[in-house]
């Protein structure tokens, strides 16, 4: 039977995107301050989609902003609006990416295999219905809407009501104070058995301490709350599918995620929001206790980092993973290196500017997005050692990752190419450099070294910077 609190909209409303939005002060108008938690199903191939809704649920109090609620960063291919009905106005906006949308660009989408995915948009509770919609980026990197439904807060069998009870502990890390003017980051562990929680607890101060040792986080610290989720697991470690090494874990993470060895994401939605629905939450750091070398970051959805190594001396690179991962997650930016394999064809379009705030195809008259930016005489494109740079990638790729002997073979490829990223005369420009964002040509960063380019330990460039404080701004008003 059909749901009639969830009704697909028809053409009887019409919705534009570009109405004016809801006005600061305005939040009691349209919402109440509780957390709604839309589930949806997304099912596609290469080219294809659809969504449909599974759950909507209650949760606490809502821990956003009650001032910035239409999204103006701009960031994600996806973007979640909400409508009041009544008076056709948008009061809430978000954007945000997704596994679907990384899967569709691997060779089994492209083989036409059909695959879906759960997600969640989480809003503040409106007061009367809305229209839900989500919209999708085209080529031209314009939001046309891909989905819309109508809500209904007061229908007693569209939400779902009852208090949904995380089955493990939580406490603030961080509390600096009220959510709603605050940036909230959730920091839970995947992997950690009961007797292991000393070790998630030490592993989550040691994290935080890193990523706000970080410009420009470390800047903005007291505008952030974290918070921790001590999610035991019944087995230590998570899943290896190429090792057939499979761990019974509450959030299923594992390495693998699209054939790739390294990356580490989590298909349990579900599982996951109901495990944070306790405490109030922006963004996610899921860590998992693992050594294998990995991690993964979406934007919108979650950061995820190894916790061990078995390499002495190597510590350091579970650091720069994480706060790496941490800028696509909570910044929205993009993957400046070109030389290490993926699992994604043509991820970014030729001649299309991407949306990442620190990727350009210089398609706008030749000029990247961060003209404002750029170092004065500086040339764009902007000369570098890209010739010698792309022949020590070529060598280090013929390397296995996972090999013992993997690091001591890489080490004096390492210090070559970081010979090159470190040239004194290109340390603090601003400008264009070719090679970025999967490919060696026709993408371009802005500088010749960031945190989201190389394997090493310096800050985000200054406009990878910039983006992230946009961000912070946004969600601590």
């Amino acid at each position: 039977m059909r749901n009639p609190a969830l009704c697909l909209c028809t053409a009887a409303l019409v919705l534009a995107s570009n109405l004016t939005p809801v006005e600061a002060g305005q939040f009691e108008k349209f919402f109440s301050d509780r957390t709604l938690r839309v589930d949806v199903h997304h099912t596609g191939t290469k080219g294809t989609e659809s969504f449909s809704l599974d759950q909507l649920y209650e949760e606490g109090p809502w821990g956003g902003s009650l001032v910035n609620l239409a999204d103006t960063l701009n960031l994600g291919e996806y973007m979640a609006r909400v409508y009041d009905r009544a008076g056709a106005r948008l009061i809430f906006s978000r954007g945000f990416s997704s596994m679907f949308y990384e899967w569709q660009s691997t060779d089994e989408a492209g083989a036409g295999i059909t695959r879906t995915f759960h997600e969640s948009v989480r809003m503040p509770m409106p007061l009367d219905p809305v229209q839900f919609t989500i919209c999708r980026r085209d080529k031209n990197m314009d939001f046309h809407e891909v989905f819309s439904a109508v809500i209904d807060p007061a229908s007693p069998v569209a939400v779902h009501r009852g208090k949904i009870n995380p089955p493990f502990p939580s406490s603030a890390l961080v509390k600096k104070g009220d959510p709603h003017v605050k940036v909230d980051i959730v920091i839970v562990g995947d992997g950690y058995t009961a007797r292991e929680m000393a070790k998630f607890r030490a592993d989550a101060g040691h994290f935080n301490d890193v990523m706000f040792s970080t410009e420009p986080f470390r800047s903005r610290r007291d505008d952030f709350n974290v918070w921790m989720v001590e999610a035991a697991s019944a087995e230590s470690g998570i899943d290896k599918p190429d090792k057939n090494i499979w761990k019974n874990t509450p959030l299923g993470t594992m390495y693998n995620t699209f054939g790739s060895a390294r990356y580490i994401l989590t298909a349990e939605n579900r599982h996951l929001r109901d495990i944070l629905a306790g405490v109030p939450y922006d963004f996610i750091l899921i860590l998992v206790n693992d050594d294998r070398y990995g991690g993964g970051g979406i934007y919108n959805l979650y950061t995820t980092c190894y916790t061990k190594t078995d390499k002495p001396g190597m510590e350091w690179q579970m650091d720069y993973v994480c706060v790496h991962e941490f800028g696509h997650s909570f910044g929205g930016l993009g993957d400046e290196y070109y030389s290490s394999q993926v699992s994604f064809n043509d991820f970014y379009p030729k001649g299309i500017e991407p949306w990442e705030p620190n990727l350009t195809a210089l398609v706008r008259g030749g000029k990247p997005k961060w003209a404002d930016m750029v170092t004065p005489g500086t040339s764009i494109p902007t000369p570098w050692d890209k010739t010698i740079y792309d022949s020590l990638g070529r060598e280090r790729a013929k390397l296995d990752r996972l090999a013992d002997d993997y690091y001591q073979k890489r080490e004096p490829i390492y210090q070559r190419e970081m010979s090159i990223l470190h040239n004194p005369d290109l340390a603090h420009v601003v400008g264009a450099f070719e090679g970025s964002g999967y490919v060696s040509e026709g993408i371009y960063r802005p500088s010749i070294d960031c945190r989201m380019f190389s394997l090493s330990l310096g800050d985000f460039d200054p406009v990878c910077a910039r983006g992230i404080v946009r961000v912070i701004d946004f969600y601590s008003h």
